[in-house]
């Protein structure tokens, strides 16, 4: 019979040993697990310093923004609480403004911003509808330069007449309105009266640019004017300080004054719709 003593030592011994290979095995197991999550756990506490070195700067530009405010505060509490006068100019100068209170400080053809809702109210612009319908036709053809009045019951209208400063031809009725714009105008503003001048009234033409439409001034019933020599800027969008004065006194006479056009012709009165047919029903015309 075998001596079997030895084997339960063997069997502990083997049990020893392959306990031993499982701890070892486990233990790498464990190692390459935490090791993933080291790398995790450096790399989240990079990102967290990166985010609180951010956040300090952010800090530190946000005191600096509070401190300019508060120097900035201070130092308007202390400035001086005398107002400003705003500068005189185009972008700066409403005419209702001018018009309430001017003075001599303006100067006639100072440019001003124009309030293009206090002009022309209850004042039509005539088209060449209206005005063919009630002077009929200057002329059989038109050009882009002034031509005569051939149609002889319009040429029976017109007259030349030195009107104040200025020496126009226009028809008849069309003078006698501008003799009382004139005679108001050296009433209430005499510098402006004296220095007006003109750039023509009478002058058959298409309007500027069209080759079919026919000027105003085609009827002898629309005037340029200019002050002290020198026209308004064409299409500028601004207008001579003068020419909104002078403008109040055409409008009430019924003149539609060009400013407020598409493109601003600010030196162009002529005779409004409602006038004409007025002066059509009296038989003036």
């Amino acid at each position: 019979m075998r001596d079997t003593g030895f084997v339960g030592p063997l069997i502990i011994a083997i049990g020893l040993v392959m306990g031993g290979l499982v701890f070892a095995i486990v233990t790498v197991l464990f190692q390459v697990e935490d090791g993933g999550a080291l790398v995790r756990l450096n790399r989240a506490e990079v990102e967290l310093r990166a985010a609180r070195a951010g956040q300090a700067v952010a800090e530190d530009a946000l005191k600096q923004a509070q401190d300019e405010i508060a120097g900035l505060r201070a130092a308007l509490e202390a400035a001086p609480t005398t107002p400003m006068s705003p500068a005189i100019g185009p972008s700066s100068l409403d005419a209702v403004d001018v018009l309430a209170d001017h003075d001599d400080t303006v100067e006639l053809t100072e440019e001003m911003t124009l309030a293009r809702d206090r002009f022309n109210n209850g004042v039509t612009q005539p088209g060449n509808r209206v005005m063919l319908e009630v002077l009929g036709q200057p002329r059989a053809q038109y050009g882009t330069t002034c031509q005569s009045v051939t149609n002889p019951n319009l040429r029976a209208m017109l007259e030349t007449r030195q009107i104040g400063p200025i020496r126009v031809t226009m028809i008849k009725p069309a003078l006698d309105s501008l003799e009382r714009i004139m005679g108001r105008l050296q009433e209430t503003e005499p510098d402006i009266y004296a220095s007006i001048g003109t750039a023509g009234a009478l002058c058959v033409r298409l309007i500027r640019g069209s080759s079919s439409s026919i000027s105003n001034h085609s009827w002898g019933t629309a005037v340029d004017i200019k002050l002290e020599g020198r026209l308004d800027g064409f299409g500028d969008g601004s207008t001579q300080f003068g020419l909104l004065i002078i403008a109040e006194l055409f409008n009430e006479e019924g003149w539609f004054w060009g400013a407020t056009y598409s493109r601003e012709d600010s030196m162009h009165f002529e005779v409004g719709v409602e006038t004409l047919r007025a002066w059509a029903d009296a038989g003036q015309i």
